[in-house]
């Protein structure tokens, strides 16, 4: 597979993360519509009742910021997901949400657990270990990204402050951990320089014979320029008789 096809834009990068998008502002928008209140479909730990909670309650918030807070990161981490790793995105959201949403069932504390923060987790903590794991330089860079914009979330997966479900902060971090090592994806083989080969002949690089063994610089003579040799060209007259003659 060539990198050309691997790294391939296609709907799917879009589609996505806007239906991600849609569909938890649609569920918020229903709740402030009919005034009704979904928190009870969120996961509650350790009852048979709770574990419904694990397909509904990434779509449901408690708060416009909860909302706001939660959008863009799940925008950008679904885009990502679906442009670098498409042939396996959908099977991390699938299994991953069911993973982390276990995971806060069976440790989460007896109150409900909403929000899609836990999604958020588990996209981030797949797309850091799975480029890095692939060790493909763009996955790894997008893996250095992911760390530069997102890294203070790993706080949050510790009971650093009420209010917050760290258990399904970890759960989708744990969850994103697990399948960026189990599930298996082609990534397209990394190029390699001439001077990276195994039948790299050093001695016939010019560039490398510029420096010794020590790797200090050699400053080789100028090369000597031979002259062409000139090309002399001699003309020889003949008269024309004949003509003379004629004449």
């Amino acid at each position: 597979m060539s990198e050309n096809t691997y790294f391939k834009f296609t709907n799917s990068v879009i589609i996505a993360p806007l239906l991600a998008v849609i569909t938890i502002w649609t569920v918020f928008w229903v709740e402030l519509r009919f005034k009704i209140n979904l928190n009870d479909y969120g996961i509650y730990p350790q009852r048979i009742s709770g574990l419904k909670g694990i397909v509904f309650s990434p779509f449901i918030h408690g708060s416009l910021e909860h909302l706001y807070n939660n959008t863009i990161p799940l925008a950008i981490l679904t885009a990502s997901l679906f442009y670098f790793y498409r042939s396996i995105a959908l099977r991390v959201l699938f299994i991953g949400v069911l993973i982390s949403g276990l995971f806060t069932w069976a440790i989460g504390r007896p109150s409900y657990h909403i929000g899609v923060s836990g999604v958020i987790y588990l996209l981030a903590s797949f797309i850091f270990f799975k480029g890095i794991f692939t060790k493909h330089y763009r996955l790894v860079a997008l893996s250095l990204i992911v760390v530069f914009i997102y890294g203070s979330m790993l706080w949050y997966i510790f009971p650093v402050e009420d209010g917050i479900s760290w258990e399904g902060h970890l759960g989708g971090f744990l969850a994103g951990l697990l399948l960026a090592f189990v599930l298996r994806t082609e990534v397209p083989p990394i190029r390699k320089y001439a001077w990276e080969e195994d039948d790299y002949d050093e001695e016939a690089d010019a560039f490398l014979r510029q420096f010794d063994e020590n790797g200090n610089f050699i400053e080789l003579p100028p090369e000597e320029v031979i002259p062409e040799e000139s090309v002399r060209i001699t003309y020889h007259f003949k008269e024309n008789k004949e003509s003379d003659s004629m004449e």
